[in-house]
């Protein structure tokens, strides 16, 4: 939409009189700016600029492996570009959140698919939330979680509209991988899970679900690295496995809120990690986030229908120097048309070692988070990052042009 300006405050105007008709009337100016403290991201006179970012879950990366650490980087990078795209291991911080209306939050497993353009994401306004409960949360606990729905939905406006217990207890179990480092596990019975998920969706006509497990409770020597702010997180990874279940069975929003008792209180805790021991859940941040997830979207003729945003519209994609070998991090790297800027965070390291020179993807390397949002700011501006850099532009090079009788019409000459 474009943005009106006027020459004057609009409380100055003159007033229209009978003897005034025989004046020119004074007309606004029309621009095509948008001011970006009014929805930057909206304006229409260029192609939105769309980010994708990247930190995987349970592989103790040093910003984003705690309890939502990487949420300030989010939140500094929602105010560069003009579209957010990111998972809620960035974006949820256990009883604290951030709304951003630029940000859209998609599971792990969807940002997947969306990347290897399998999938498209339809923003919306409002989805209908539904609440799944492991049947193996004992009464207290399970109070504890439906007044967090309650408050979420009295203070928030939020649309958590029905909530189900499982028909079994879930009974999640978690490890960390010897070979890889990274924390994973798994629900003894998915089944379970998903019909309840089945159930909400037939009854309430849900559209997106949160899910509570039954986590087993930590020895306080077990997670004492973690809640120092060192080492990985050891719930992360089942969590993900559990998302990514319902996600692929049910393509819609799904995203997971760990339920455990509450651990004792110490002095000795880092900020990193201290959003989730200031409350009895995880919920409220899940809530939040799926209240406007976008919807996903099988390639079909409705990504034209709908106009839902395609792996062919991120320009820029941003990670952990290491961690580069997933598929949807894969996926971006090797487009064949419309490849967007692959950033690598060289400050945030992982227990993972997929380089960028060991997979042979081109990227642009920095040092830390505030170089890739300077890189991002560069490059939606239609600037080379390099040219804001010392000695990083060399002297174009302009190679031979053949004839179709094969004689050289100029040799290879530089151009300063």
């Amino acid at each position: 939409m474009l943005a009106l300006h006027l020459s004057r405050p609009f409380s100055s105007l003159p007033i229209p009189s009978p003897s005034a008709k025989s004046r020119p009337s004074i007309k606004p100016k029309v621009s095509c700016f948008v001011p970006h403290h009014h929805l930057h991201h909206s304006s229409k006179c260029r192609r939105a600029y769309t980010s994708v970012m990247i930190v995987p879950t349970g592989v103790g990366a040093t910003v984003g492996g705690f309890a939502g650490d990487a949420l300030p980087v989010a939140r500094a990078l929602s105010s560069v570009v003009d579209c957010l795209i990111t998972h809620p291991n960035v974006l949820n911080a256990a009883m604290m959140y951030w709304p951003m209306p630029n940000v859209l939050y998609v599971e792990g497993y969807a940002l997947d698919r969306f990347a290897e353009g399998f999938w498209g994401l339809q923003p919306v306004h409002q989805n209908k939330v539904g609440l799944v409960l492991d049947a193996g949360i004992e009464e207290e606990l399970r109070i504890r979680h439906l007044q967090v729905a309650d408050a979420a939905r009295a203070s928030l406006g939020l649309p958590v509209v029905e909530c189900i217990v499982t028909d079994t207890p879930l009974k999640v179990e978690k490890w960390v991988d010897p070979k890889t480092g990274q924390s994973t596990g798994r629900i003894r019975n998915p089944d379970s899970l998903l019909r309840a998920v089945q159930t909400l969706i037939k009854r309430a006509q849900v559209n997106a679900i949160a899910v509570v497990g039954r986590f087993p409770d930590d020895d306080v020597d077990d997670i004492d690295d973690y809640r120092q702010g060192l080492g990985i997180d050891i719930l992360a990874g089942v969590e993900a496995v559990i998302s990514h279940l319902v996600v692929k069975e049910f393509q819609i929003p799904c995203a997971h809120a760990p339920a455990m008792s509450p651990l004792p209180l110490t002095q000795y805790l880092s900020p990193k990690s201290a959003a989730e021991e200031i409350g009895y859940t995880f919920l409220p941040c899940v809530l939040a986030g799926l209240s406007n997830a976008p919807q996903y979207l099988v390639k079909n003729s409705e990504f034209l229908e709908k106009s839902c945003i395609l792996a062919s519209d991120v320009d820029s994609v941003i990670l952990p120097i290491d961690a580069c070998g997933g598929d949807g991090a894969l996926a971006f790297a090797t487009r064949k048309r419309n490849k967007p800027l692959i950033i690598t965070v060289e400050e945030n390291e992982t227990v993972l070692n997929d380089t960028p020179d060991k997979l042979g993807i081109e990227v642009i390397k920095v040092a830390n988070y505030w170089e890739a949002i300077g890189v991002i700011a560069a490059h939606k501006a239609g600037i080379n990052p390099n040219s804001l850099r010392r000695n990083r532009i060399n002297n174009l090079r302009c190679t031979s042009v053949m004839l179709a009788n094969g004689t050289a019409v100029s040799s290879a000459t530089s151009i300063t």
